[in-house]
């Protein structure tokens, strides 16, 4: 978690699919907003692991409160990336909420919208 005083990241929307190496996202430390379907979670460790397609990642639950977990269900989590010694991400979610019924090719088209409107800004934000 981030030290009391220091900002905390409103989580860069990113997809499971582009969270590997080398991808720049794949940072230690790296706030992010993460979705995908719930494929297990253990109460005695408090991790969930997600997936999108051939893509999963293990999230760290401990600081949420109120949420209920349901396999198969989708979720998006909002947190900061921890790359363990094996090269293994974690990210410890500060936010997450389930998400059943987002339409998700909406949502992915509505990202690379975003990420559009984006890079033409700081494009011309350059000039």
């Amino acid at each position: 978690m981030a030290s009391s005083g220091a900002a905390v990241g409103s989580g860069t929307p990113v997809t499971l699919k582009e969270l590997r190496p080398p991808s720049p996202l794949f940072a230690d430390g790296a706030s992010l907003r993460i979705l995908g379907k719930l494929q297990e979670y253990s109460v005695e460790t408090t991790i969930a692991m997600i997936v999108d397609g051939d893509a999963s990642l293990k999230i760290d639950t401990q600081h949420l409160r109120d949420l209920s977990f349901r396999v198969g269900s989708m979720y998006q989590f909002i947190g900061e990336l921890q790359i363990q010694p094996d090269n293994e991400a974690v990210l410890r979610a500060r936010v997450g909420r389930n998400v059943d019924g987002l339409d998700l090719n909406l949502y992915y088209q509505s990202l690379q919208l975003v990420r559009q409107f984006q890079a033409e800004r700081a494009r011309f934000q350059s000039t």
